[in-house]
C-alpha cells in the first residue's frame, strides 16, 4: 500500500502595503499657498496710513474703496483655516508613525496648526459685520470701521502656532529620522524665525514665514518624502 504523495499547500504570496495617501500634504500645499494668498491681501486691503493717520472717518472712506480685497481677504483666510487641521492631522499621523513611540511631537505639531486656524477664523471673523457693509459707510461709526481695518491687519498674521508646529517636527526629524534632514533643518530655522517672532511685540511679523513653512514643508512630504 502506498501512501498518498503529499504536497506542502502553496503559500499565496502577502499582498503588497499599499502606499499611505499623500492627499493631506497636497491639502498642506494648498493650505500654504492660500496662507501666503491671505496675507498679500490682508496687505493689499491695508488702509492708506499716511493719509489716514488719526482720522477714523478718512480710514472708513479709504477702507470702502476696497470692498473687493475685503471680501477676497475673508475667502482666503477661511479656506486656510479649514485646510490646515487637515494637513495638521496628517503631519502627526506621520510623525506618531516614524517617530519614537510615544512621543508628543505629532501631537504638538497639530496643536500648533489648529492653533493657527483659530487665529485666522477670528482674523475673519468681523467680515460680515463690516466688508459686506462698505459700500454703505453711513452704516458705520467711523471708528468701529478703523478698529475693522486693523483687525483685519494684525490678527490673521498670528501664525506663531505654525512655528510651535515646525520646531516639533525639527525635532522628531533631526533627533530620530522621523523626516528628511532637509525638512528638518527648514523647520528649524522657519520654526525660530516665527516662534520669535510671535513672542516679540512684532508678533505680526509671524505672518510671513509661517505660511512659507506650510507651504515649503508640505512640498516635501508630497513631493519628496519616500516613507
Amino acid at each position: 500500500m502506498h501512501a498518498a504523495p503529499t504536497h506542502s499547500p502553496t503559500s499565496a504570496p502577502a499582498p503588497a502595503a499599499a502606499a499611505p495617501s499623500r492627499a493631506w500634504a497636497w491639502v498642506g500645499v494648498a493650505a500654504g499657498a492660500l496662507g501666503v494668498a491671505t496675507i498679500q491681501t490682508s496687505m493689499a486691503a491695508s488702509v492708506d496710513w499716511e493719509a489716514t493717520a488719526g482720522d477714523a472717518v478718512a480710514m472708513l472712506e479709504d477702507a470702502s474703496t476696497k470692498q473687493g480685497t475685503y471680501l477676497t481677504f475673508h475667502v482666503l483666510a477661511v479656506l486656510t483655516a479649514l485646510a490646515l487641521p487637515v494637513f495638521g492631522a496628517g503631519l502627526r499621523r506621520r510623525l506618531d508613525q516614524q517617530g519614537p513611540a510615544g512621543a508628543l511631537h505629532g501631537q504638538v505639531a497639530l496643536a500648533g496648526l489648529l492653533l493657527t486656524a483659530t487665529a485666522l477664523l477670528l482674523g475673519s471673523g468681523l467680515d460680515t459685520q463690516f466688508a459686506l457693509g462698505l459700500s454703505d459707510t453711513a452704516a458705520f461709526v467711523p471708528e468701529s470701521a478703523a478698529f475693522y481695518t486693523d483687525w483685519v491687519a494684525t490678527i490673521p498674521w498670528l501664525w506663531v502656532g505654525a512655528g510651535l508646529s515646525a520646531l516639533a517636527l525639527a525635532v522628531t526629524a533631526l533627533r530620530h529620522g522621523a523626516a528628511p534632514r532637509w525638512i528638518g533643518v527648514v523647520s528649524a530655522v522657519l520654526g525660530a524665525l516665527t516662534v520669535v517672532a510671535g513672542v516679540s511685540p512684532f508678533q505680526y511679523m509671524a505672518g510671513f514665514t509661517g505660511p512659507l513653512w506650510v507651504l515649503l514643508v508640505a512640498l516635501g512630504f508630497a513631493l519628496g518624502d519616500r516613507r
